[in-house]
């Protein structure tokens, strides 16, 4: 049985070659996904602007990980970062454990700076536009089906029934729904 291996490396880039970063993760990521056994990559900076770039590639063995660190096309990727790229620490790992580090603050599917959040307000609106009518139609089926219940135990129950609902589908479909208005610039 193979073993996934997961390689977590640190590079420090200088932040004013940000967009060559770019490019060369991605370019990196598309090669490493041609060969056999790639399960997957992502890239993480702890903070916009930070010197510092963590990577993860994972491949289902061993063999699988040497054939692409032992190929032309690696070392083509690597020498074309010479000059604005240092590897600052290496580590291999098996097992789950590879996927779990710290949390980054940036998207590692292709390293944009995650989307601000729509305004607090603008969510609250969002919610709400859910919540009531679900709010209302729980508790009227809740007064025939469990009328003499204890408020809290009645309480439990319609919560308990809205709580996916919101989550899975309702909120889901409001914020595609309401996604241009949500996502709308700020006016200065």
């Amino acid at each position: 049985m193979s073993i996934p291996v997961t390689v977590s490396i640190t590079r420090r880039v200088d932040p004013a070659q940000e967009d060559q970063m770019l490019a060369w993760l991605r370019a990196g990521f598309e090669l490493a996904e041609r060969f056999e056994g790639f399960l997957g990559s992502g890239w993480v900076r702890p903070t916009p602007g930070s010197s510092e770039w963590h990577m993860l590639y994972r491949f289902a063995s061993q063999e699988a990980l040497q054939a692409w660190e032992l190929s032309a096309q690696r070392r083509w990727w690597l020498d074309s970062a010479r000059g604005f790229v240092d590897e600052a620490s290496r580590e291999h790992r098996t097992g789950i454990e590879g996927w779990f580090d710290e949390p980054s603050s940036v998207d590692v599917q292709d390293l944009r700076t995650a989307a601000p959040a729509p305004p607090r307000w603008k969510q609250m609106c969002a919610i709400f536009l859910v919540f009531f009518p679900l709010s209302v139609l729980a508790n009227y089926l809740a007064k025939d089906f469990a009328n003499g219940w204890w408020l809290p135990l009645r309480v439990l129950l319609t919560v308990g029934v809205m709580t996916p609902v919101m989550t899975y589908l309702a909120l889901p479909w409001i914020t595609r729904l309401l996604a241009p208005w949500l996502n709308s610039a700020r006016k200065a």
